[in-house]
């Protein structure tokens, strides 16, 4: 087909009414076209996506990309950095002779800019912490993440309940193992009167389940202060959102840390956000990197739940993009969510590799311009095949794109900057402050150490125990007593009495 059919085809298939962003140039036949940009429309961001691609091919670039225009229509972004290169995006970048050249064929502008950002943690790094109660977990959820069976299942909501109508906290992770420690031993009474008996063999199971999670650091991220989800969905003084960055560098080797987090998160999101159906913008975009890392070792609940809340979630006015390296580190369930896609080049050392690309190039609309599973191995760095939703909801033709750069500074803040934004953040003190109040844990310590010292007390106000005999006359008294009971006597008359009768009768 010519160049003109094509330009045409792709015009009207990326050209919307409503307002949108740009994100590169169409390329065909190994050339820019030029005015063919490739657009996205904002009505249908809440549609989710993937990005994917070989280590090395631009998967970040195209995030900063699309994070940088997405702030620039004030629609705040939440970007989960394992690999720590993306704080960039707060300041500037600058323009040199490549980039010049390469807006140039695309025609799009390139103006330096930084945009405002927000540096979170559940870990061990510097930022602003986002931490999680156990109560608002819930025993279902915390169930799945535990990868817990039914019966185990059943045992921990019975400690939740146990919490709930006693009024007592559940808040850290101490608290849910103390409380389940206490149910099965010094409270086991107590419980079974209420609720039944407990296994001491399936709290067992459970509490060894929490020290996993918790050998991940999973205590950092549950306790106080909850973080307060709209926190994430601020607007700057220039109308730009927030790029909320979770840096997540030192978890890589923790997955089941990142997916209760990410699981959590997702939670609360959908069960705080209003229903706002089909509104003319998201009201939250959130892009997942390395998403390998949450469905590797999750259970089937877990993938489960994750696939309801990403069907359901969109519906809030929340996109969620997931990052990786093939199309097929994502569940199948999860993958049919995903309306945008922007595929960069893959690689094909074997052939599984070779299986993966054939499988990748499937998922796309099928096309008369190009041959998809051989233009996937030939793209070059900053390069993709795209397909979006339109404003109906329907995949746009797919197209090869040049991506266009970022406007920010492509390489991580130093140090330094990472304290000053930090440092004047207007999240520090709300959150950075450890609280560990009155819960679980101190509670039942203290009830334990009042029974102790209950039971002390009556142990020094009961009767003393008789003194041990010392003559032989104390060891008389026990037979003694016998002897003169009435009961005994009674007995003795009536014996005698017998003996008389027979005596007589001999006689």
């Amino acid at each position: 087909m010519s160049s003109e059919n094509f330009e045409k085809s792709i015009k009207e298939g990326y050209t919307f009414k409503g307002d949108y962003i740009t994100i590169g140039s169409c390329i065909y036949d190994n050339q820019v076209v030029a005015d063919c940009p490739i657009n996205i429309p904002l009505k249908t961001l809440n549609r989710h996506g993937l990005i994917a691609g070989a280590t090395g091919t631009g998967k970040t670039k195209t995030i900063q990309v699309l994070s940088e225009q997405l702030s620039g229509k004030g629609i705040p972004v939440l970007m989960m950095d394992i690999k720590g290169d993306f704080s960039g995006i707060a300041e500037s970048g600058v323009i040199n002779d490549f980039i010049k050249e390469r807006h140039d064929k695309m025609n799009l502008p390139f103006d330096p800019k930084g945009f405002p950002v927000e540096l979170l943690t559940i870990s061990k790094q510097n930022g602003i912490r986002l931490r999680a109660t156990v109560s608002e977990f819930g025993p279902v959820l915390l169930s799945r993440i535990l990868d817990l069976n039914d019966t185990q299942g059943g045992v921990l909501a019975v400690a939740f309940k146990y919490c709930d109508d006693h009024k007592i906290p559940l808040l850290d992770i101490k608290d849910l193992k103390k409380v389940l420690n206490y149910l099965t031993n010094e409270g086991k009474n107590e419980i079974e009167a209420d609720y039944g008996r407990l296994s001491t063999s399936t709290t067992g199971a459970i509490l060894r389940k929490i020290v996993e999670l918790e050998q991940q650091d999973a205590n950092l991220f549950f306790g106080e202060v909850s973080f307060d989800i709209h926190d994430l969905i601020r607007i700057d003084e220039n109308g730009n959102g927030y790029v909320n960055i979770l840096r997540l560098t030192d978890i890589q080797d923790k997955p089941k840390l990142f997916s209760t987090f990410m699981l959590c998160l997702l939670a609360e999101i959908y069960n705080q956000m209003p229903e706002l159906g089909d509104s003319g913008q998201p009201e939250l975009v959130i892009f997942i990197d390395e998403a390998h890392l949450i469905f590797k070792e999750a259970s089937k609940a877990l993938l489960d739940q994750i696939e309801t809340i990403v069907k359901l979630i969109r519906s809030k006015g929340i996109g969620i993009y997931f990052i990786t390296q093939n199309p097929t580190d994502v569940p199948n369930g999860v993958l049919a969510q995903l309306g945008l896609k922007i595929q960069h080049a893959l690689r094909a050392f074997t052939e599984k590799d070779r299986k993966a690309i054939k499988t990748a190039s499937e998922n796309f609309p099928a096309t008369a311009f190009y041959k998809t599973d051989e233009i996937i191995t030939q793209l070059g760095t900053g390069e993709a095949l795209i397909t979006v939703l339109n404003e109906k909801g329907i995949p746009t033709p797919l197209v090869v794109g040049m991506m266009r750069a970022p406007v920010s500074r492509m390489d991580v803040l130093s140090p330094s900057e990472i304290d000053t934004i930090i440092s004047h953040s207007s999240l520090k003190d709300k959150y950075n402050e450890v609280v560990d109040r009155d819960s679980a844990y101190e509670i039942l310590n203290r009830k334990l150490a009042e029974s102790a010292t209950v039971s002390d007390n009556d142990k020094k106000t009961s009767p003393s125990k008789p003194a041990a005999p010392t003559k032989e006359t104390d060891y008389m008294k026990p037979i003694i007593k016998v002897l003169t009971s009435a009961t005994f006597i009674r007995g003795a008359f009536g014996v005698l009495t017998k003996l008389f009768k027979n005596t007589k009768s001999v006689k």
